[in-house]
């Protein structure tokens, strides 16, 4: 089954949204927001505190108890990013209910760390996020810091990298659409899901209805993750559930 998962970007415990990780605006409450995208049929949840690695502190873990605790009533997984750099970081956040931890630029900085949560937690609780541009026609390098800092890192290479470490799901973020509303990025998505032997969650662009159903038939990604089109009331859970159905 493809999965719709909400993202609940934040900074300063807000739901935030921006484009490209610029223009960063608060839109609202994440525990209202958490209740509503799980009322609405939200097949996972993700909180992803977008500062937390710049500022070098880990998401707020009081803030990730109250949202597990509706996730639980309704078992939908829950996943947590922002700053989780240590095994100790890790084991804390499942600790207050997350059920899968995201590591992106601390995984960037430390590969052994994925290796390292890996064996201690299990391949299933642990997905690395990656944030990545084009540098060229069918080649992207990954990014860290919000899209902001060039890691030097091949994209693909990087992908084979961390499924070798232990990573158990990959959620791929294209900063060229982040926020752009003009669909995922295609491209990008096939040539990270030719060499994925990991589920593969598509992140960055969506903007209609159309959005969803492209990137089902055209790649290979479990899931698709979306913010701005529920935040923004665009869009909701129910209506890409019932459009995916009738255009299957």
């Amino acid at each position: 089954m493809k999965k719709i998962i909400p993202c609940l970007d934040i900074r300063g415990e807000k739901v935030v949204k921006g484009v490209k990780f610029e223009d960063v605006k608060d839109v609202g409450d994440p525990v209202s927001f958490a209740k509503n995208y799980i009322e609405q049929g939200a097949d996972e949840l993700v909180l992803y505190d977008i500062s937390a690695s710049i500022e070098k502190r880990t998401v707020p873990f009081e803030l990730v108890k109250k949202i597990a605790e509706l996730t639980k009533l309704s078992s939908i997984p829950f996943c947590v990013a922002g700053g989780i750099s240590s095994a100790e970081d890790f084991q804390n956040a499942l600790n207050a209910g997350a059920d899968k931890v995201s590591i992106n630029s601390p995984a960037v900085k430390n590969p052994a760390l994925i290796k390292e949560v890996s064996e201690k937690f299990g391949r299933e609780c642990v997905v690395v996020g990656i944030d990545a541009k084009r540098v060229e026609t069918g080649r992207y390098t990954v990014t860290t810091g919000g899209g902001k800092i060039d890691a030097e890192l091949d994209l693909i290479e990087w992908v084979k990298q961390v499924q070798t470490l232990g990573a158990g799901e990959i959620c791929l973020n294209s900063i060229d659409a982040d926020g752009v509303k003009d669909g995922y990025d295609i491209e990008m998505l096939n040539a990270v899901c030719e060499v994925a032997t990991v589920p593969v969650i598509a992140s960055g662009g969506c903007g209609k209805l159309e959005h969803f159903s492209e990137v089902f038939k055209k790649t290979k990604a479990s899931a698709a993750l979306a913010a701005s089109v529920f935040h923004f009331r665009e869009l909701t859970i129910g209506e890409i559930k019932e459009y995916l159905k009738e255009n299957d």
